[in-house]
């Protein structure tokens, strides 16, 4: 048999790597899994390289190669939780928490879409250093169409499940606005063609806020960056603040969509 030197190369080398991620995104894909030949065209890769990639792949249980197919094995997966483990959502967007808090002087809060509940939870915040704030403990929920981060995260969840939200939805939370189907719908179509949502004195009187959608790589929005304060102090500097709170969260998402990518 003759040897090339190019697949020792091949194995170690920085294409070994990015041939490896290859490998493991190519196979995450296909559940089923993917013969040599498969592999092969996917990744337009040598068979000789490929196979010296996978042997030491398939012993260490990162694969699993079962009557010439391979898929993902135990190794990976733990491996990929580990990795998911120390990716703290909160933890990355903070930095820009705090900047926005800076510049509005406002309470910040990043809050996330719970679709079985039809709710939606703060899962971090800042208040402000102001004596006069909005000021409510980590794990707060709220109804969706009942506050500007609700109604943004509504407005930019999948079609689908938001017109079957908008045909099944009661309004049984009492707020400042009464809230009608016909009103939420206007007004998701509007935070979709801003790129924002306000509220001001329609969740409770007294209470202002601006909410941004935060997005992930693949465009799609998964928490809100919001604002909240007294109204008087929102309905002065509103412009100013639906501004700042766009930039902060536009780049809370260029931050996340790399780390997904």
């Amino acid at each position: 048999m003759t040897h090339n030197p190019h697949d020792s190369a091949d194995v170690t080398g920085p294409r070994s790597l990015t041939r490896l991620l290859g490998l493991f995104d190519v196979l995450s894909l296909s559940p089923d899994g993917l013969s040599l030949a498969e592999l092969n065209v996917s990744l337009e890769s040598p068979k000789s390289s490929l196979l010296n990639l996978l042997r030491p792949l398939v012993a260490e249980d990162y694969l699993i190669h079962d009557v010439g197919i391979y898929r993902l094995g135990p190794a990976i997966f733990r491996l990929a939780a580990g990795v998911m483990s120390a990716w703290n959502f909160p933890k990355l967007i903070r930095p820009f928490m705090e900047e926005l808090c800076e510049r509005t002087g406002e309470s910040v809060l990043l809050g996330v879409l719970n679709r079985e509940a039809e709710v939606m939870t703060y899962v971090e915040i800042i208040d402000s250093p102001h004596p006069v704030r909005y000021q409510i403990p980590v794990g707060t929920t709220r109804p969706l169409y009942a506050s500007s981060a609700g109604r943004l995260l509504l407005a930019y969840a999948d079609k689908p499940w938001r017109d079957s939200y908008l045909s099944t939805v009661q309004f049984r939370t009492r707020t400042a606005t009464p809230v009608t189907r016909a009103a939420l719908s206007r007004e998701l179509e509007r935070i979709r063609g801003e790129g924002v949502s306000v509220s001001i004195d329609s969740y409770m009187v007294g209470l202002g806020a601006v909410a941004a959608p935060v997005f992930d790589g693949e465009g799609r929005c998964i928490a809100s960056l919001n604002i909240a304060g007294p109204s008087d102090r929102f309905r002065d500097e509103l412009d100013h603040l639906k501004v700042v709170v766009k930039e902060l969260a536009a780049r809370a998402s260029g931050v996340v969509g790399r780390v997904a990518a």
